[in-house]
């Protein structure tokens, strides 16, 4: 593909609910251009932007695809992001790189959940907008009743841009609301022409408001107007360009993808009325905002150039990494298919494989103010175990590379339950990970998420250790007498030499400790590993020929374990610092759902445009699903972050109940 100019280049995000045909349009939009020549179908898997055999199997879309091509002397970037909430961080990043996000919004469902949550996202980045309604030739459309939810949901900056011809099956065509004409399709071929007679009184009505929308951003043609002077088509789209960049106008469009009516209409808009990337000069700098393992290639990179030009075999400084970076070959995408260019302008977005240290959110090359990447927080575990010995060998390094292409999933190997976790969005999510996994040929199996409990000690206890062993030879022979007792919340240990009179050598101390240590971590006298404890040895015996380090390290075991049984052991559980997000008619259910979860509400605040933050202390056990509670009780419109705040003993009438469940009775130490 040739080097377009930066003013010629548009960076497109489609962006919406699932299944409002996102992909189709992208699909209709390469059609339109001649840049296929076949129109692929989501469910036959031939799509350009669906070709991942996840997404052919599911038919659904679960990574951001890239497809650019060429329109009336425009380089058009389209980023198809998917709709699902459970791929929500690559529309977030497909965001970050656009320069317009197209909304795409099912003439038949409305603005869905996930339609409200990203332009939620958009707004708060100050990215223009716009909206193509979709599927109005679908059974039960209704555009107006759409439109009049858009204006409702979003605002008054929603104007339409066009008006359907018919609707259902009879949907034909639509007229453009700036230069007055009926384009009528055949064959996806559009015919202008006149405006139906049926349509002549409300196209006036919406045209004239259209233009006052338009003109009163813009003196000097208020005063032509007023003064019924004509204004001409170009100057209206020249206006309105520059209302749509500064977010301030969101024009509504309409068609259908599959039937590709109001495509090319479509088209002329984005190239027409959607803004260019911004330029800057400067030293060369991008942001990579995907990544995607390729089983052929390897990692590809994702980026869009912020400054300067970037060019074949340029070496960028990873700010990140604190590397440098050659990019030997840079090439731009249609999907999975790979056009080499020699070089990216300002603004252009491009890809770039075999990167060593670069990943999803990594700026290279110079100074460039640019925000960050901030993708979502993982919030729901599932626990995995290999399925075999040779899926053991293999999980390490198969779970490296999954982790490379999705920077949202989280690994975590947790020393305590001794489980590897993965963190994902969601089930579909987690689903597909494992997925992966068995491509990359590791079979998995799930597990139930074991919670880290942990215990402490109530009261001070004393007691003695003694290990005397005599087998013949040299015998074994260590005797050390413990105080324990408990610490504040959050102190964790502390061992106290309070020995004298060389009863215990000194350099035997050390080996009580860590006998003490050892224990704590294996499980106190519930089974789960000791915490917040104060351990003093002030007493003990030796023999001036069988004692030896491994004998007062299993005294001190011993002398522990007896201790810290008489001190009232107490079972404690790890509780979460919860942040929640929802509009503000969901709060009284929230706060509810929290407390039948042994929840502490702490505080609720208003964040304007309806939503509140609630702010609660929950038990980690009580809401290791609540992503799955959460969507479900708010209609996916509910958002939350979870992160560890101390631990609480567990009530007596659970506690039980775990320990029978959980808890472990600890295995003599190894004297070896």
């Amino acid at each position: 593909m040739k080097t377009f100019p930066s003013t010629s280049v548009r960076n497109i995000a489609l962006v919406g609910h699932g299944d409002v045909g996102k992909t189709s349009l992208a699909e209709a939009l390469l059609f339109a251009a001649g840049a296929i020549n076949r129109l692929g179908r989501v469910e036959d898997g031939t799509t350009v932007c669906d070709f991942d055999p996840e997404e052919n199997k599911r038919d659904i879309s679960i990574s951001l695809a890239l497809a650019a091509f060429e329109v009336d002397g425009h380089k058009l970037n389209l980023l198809d992001a998917p709709g699902y909430a459970d791929f929500v961080q690559d529309a977030i990043a497909a965001l970050a790189a656009a320069d317009l996000a197209l909304f795409v919004v099912s003439a038949v469902d409305g603005v869905e959940v996930q339609t409200e949550v990203l332009w939620k996202e958009a707004e708060s980045r100050g990215l223009p907008r716009a909206i193509f309604v979709n599927k109005v030739d679908r059974e039960r459309a209704s555009f107006r009743n759409v439109l009049s939810q858009l204006k409702d949901k979003f605002g008054a900056g929603v104007a339409p841009r066009h008006l359907p011809i018919g609707e259902e099956d009879a949907f034909r065509g639509v007229v453009d609301l700036l230069d007055d004409r009926a384009y009528v399709y055949e064959g996806g071929k559009a015919t202008p022409g006149e405006i139906p007679e049926e349509l002549k009184a409300e196209e006036h009505d919406v045209h004239d408001a259209l233009v006052e929308g338009i003109v009163v951003a813009d003196e000097a043609l208020m005063e032509r107007y007023l003064g019924d002077e004509e204004i001409s088509t170009a100057e209206l789209t020249t206006t309105l360009a520059r209302g749509v960049a500064a977010a301030e106008v969101f024009p509504v469009l309409c068609g259908s993808a599959t039937k590709q009516i109001g495509i090319d209409r479509l088209a002329t808009f984005l190239t027409d009325e959607a803004p260019p990337p911004a330029e800057a000069d400067g030293e060369t700098a991008a942001l990579v905002f995907k990544t995607l393992a390729d089983p052929y290639v390897g990692k590809i990179n994702y980026f869009k150039v912020l400054q300067g030009t970037l060019k074949t075999d340029a070496v960028l400084r990873n700010r990140r990494a604190g590397s440098d970076e050659k990019l030997h070959q840079i090439f731009t995408l249609r999907g999975k298919e790979q056009d080499s260019v020699s070089e990216v302008p300002c603004g252009d977005i491009a890809a770039v494989a075999k990167l060593s240290a670069t990943h999803t959110g990594d700026l290279l090359g110079g100074e460039v103010e640019a925000p960050p990447l901030e993708l979502p927080v993982p919030v729901l575990p599932v626990a995995i175990a290999p399925a075999s010995k040779a899926d053991e060998d293999k999980l390490a390094n198969a779970l490296h590379k999954v982790e490379e292409e999705d920077p949202v999933l989280r690994v975590e190997r947790n020393s305590e339950t001794h489980q590897t976790v993965l963190w994902g969005m969601g089930e579909t999510h987690l689903s597909i990970v494992r997925e992966k996994l068995h491509v990359l040929g590791v079979d998995t199996v799930d597990e139930e998420v074991r919670v880290p409990y942990r215990e402490t000690v109530q009261n001070t206890a004393e007691a003695e250790g003694k290990y005397k062993k005599q087998t013949g030879g040299r015998g074994q022979f260590g005797v050390a007498f413990l105080r324990v007792e408990p610490l504040e919340r959050g102190e964790g240990f502390e061992f106290v030499d309070k020995v004298v009179g060389g009863v215990i050598p000194r350099q035997f101390i050390p080996a009580v400790e860590k006998g003490v240590i050892g224990t704590m971590e294996r499980g106190g006298p519930l089974g789960f590993p000791v915490v917040d404890v104060r351990v003093t040895c002030y007493d003990g015996k030796h023999h001036p020929v069988d004692s030896s380090e491994m004998s007062f390290k299993m005294a001190g075991s011993l002398g522990f374990r007896a201790a810290a049984g008489s001190a009232q052991p107490v079972l404690l559980e790890p509780i979460s610092e919860v942040v929640i997000t929802v509009p503000e008619a969901y709060q009284g259910d929230i706060m509810g759902d929290l407390n039948s979860k042994r929840g502490r509400v702490e505080g609720s605040t208003p964040l304007g445009g309806g939503d509140f933050e609630i702010q609660a202390k929950v038990p980690t056990a009580e809401i290791l699903r609540y992503s799955i509670d959460l969507r479900s009780m708010t209609g996916g419109r509910g958002r939350f972050t979870m992160r560890h705040s101390h631990y609480d003993p567990v009530p007596s009438h659970l506690a039980d109940k775990i320990v029978a469940e959980f808890g472990h009775k600890p295995a003599e130490e190894d004297e070896g």
